[in-house]
């Protein structure tokens, strides 16, 4: 299964005002510890001709319930991971071996009452925390890891009270 493309992805490290990036437990996945991987930054699918700074809003707005925020940074070129081979055909519904993802940095214009994790029909989170960027990759799941290592590296600069 090799074979298999990689799924065209944005994600969203969203930025408070104190510097903190907002992480999210997936909803699948209630019962796991903070550091088992069940939390993750807002990612998602880019669909076909579809700009990935819409896309990385729109995400923000269907995984949590927002359009309060703004684009600050993103990355200078898109990041790869496979996923392990017990979950090539299973996840990502079966069609693509991984993930080339678009990361944006992105400054939260809300209060957290403006987040709603309950806002689309199909739950993604059922929790949600400020966290340090540097946490990043001690939550992530093994496959994830060098990316948010990457992440909490390259945007340090936004991770700062404003």
């Amino acid at each position: 299964m090799s074979d298999l493309p990689l799924r065209p992805n944005v994600g969203a490290c969203l930025f408070n005002r104190q510097g903190l990036v907002l992480i999210a437990r997936r909803a699948d996945q209630p019962a796991r510890e903070a550091t088992s991987g069940a939390w993750q930054l807002p990612q998602g699918g880019l669909d076909p001709g579809e700009d990935p700074e819409a896309a990385v809003l729109r995400e923000l707005s269907e995984e949590i319930g927002t359009t309060k925020a703004r684009v600050i940074g993103r990355m200078d070129e898109w990041l790869d991971y496979d996923l392990p081979a017990h979950l090539i055909g299973r996840a990502l519904g079966g069609k693509f071996r991984g993930q080339t993802q678009m990361w944006f940095a992105l400054r939260f214009m809300g209060e957290d009452s403006d987040i709603r994790l309950d806002a689309d029909a199909h739950q993604e989170f059922d929790a949600w925390r400020w966290a340090p960027l540097t946490e990043l990759p001690a939550i992530a799941v093994p496959f994830r890891r060098p990316i948010y290592e990457r992440l909490a590296q390259d945007f340090a600069r936004y991770a700062v009270a404003g």
